[in-house]
């Protein structure tokens, strides 16, 4: 019998046999930070921004089959040396995964669970920025794909000699 695969058009493939089981139960808020450290002197200086986005991703079992999954995204933004804010967001899923061989369910919580919330915390970031009356931050795509392929990576090659490398 072979395994059906259908694409996500996120690059992350689902199985699909009929045992197989991967559902999005809510997607939830679950920490929300702001900070404008400058104040109003950040509205007084040419407005030349650097950025730096910092992003990790947390999964637990709740019970049975149910996972939460944490997107974690801290975006800092900065004139000069001085921060002018920084915004940060936990945006949390609880999904259903029942059935998927237990080498796929790493690869399934931090690539295609991950895929799902970022929309919603990128919209609540640049809903917080534009509040905060600083321009709107979109924050690019992000291929979770290629990010978990290189912590694997990375994992393999910082294994112990003759040990094999767990994926997260």
């Amino acid at each position: 019998m072979t395994e059906e695969i259908q694409p996500t058009g996120a690059g992350v493939e689902i199985p699909t046999e009929p045992n197989q089981q991967f559902a999005l139960q809510r997607v939830y808020l679950k920490d929300l930070s702001f900070e404008a450290p400058m104040g109003v002197k950040a509205f007084m200086k040419d407005w030349k921004p650097s950025v730096n986005q910092e992003l990790n991703t947390k999964t637990s079992r709740v019970d049975g089959d149910n996972y939460e999954v944490v997107l974690t995204i801290t975006v800092t933004v900065s004139l000069g040396e001085e921060t002018a804010f920084l915004a940060e967001i936990q945006q949390a899923g609880l999904f259903h995964i029942a059935g998927l061989p237990e080498q796929a369910l790493p690869q399934i919580l931090n690539t295609a669970c991950p895929q799902i919330l970022f929309p919603y915390a990128r919209e609540t970031i640049d809903s917080v920025v534009v509040k905060g009356s600083f321009p709107a931050l979109m924050l690019p795509p992000i291929n979770f794909d290629a990010l978990f392929a290189q912590a694997v990576a990375q994992a393999k090659a910082t294994a112990p000699e003759g040990e094999a490398a767990t994926e997260q």
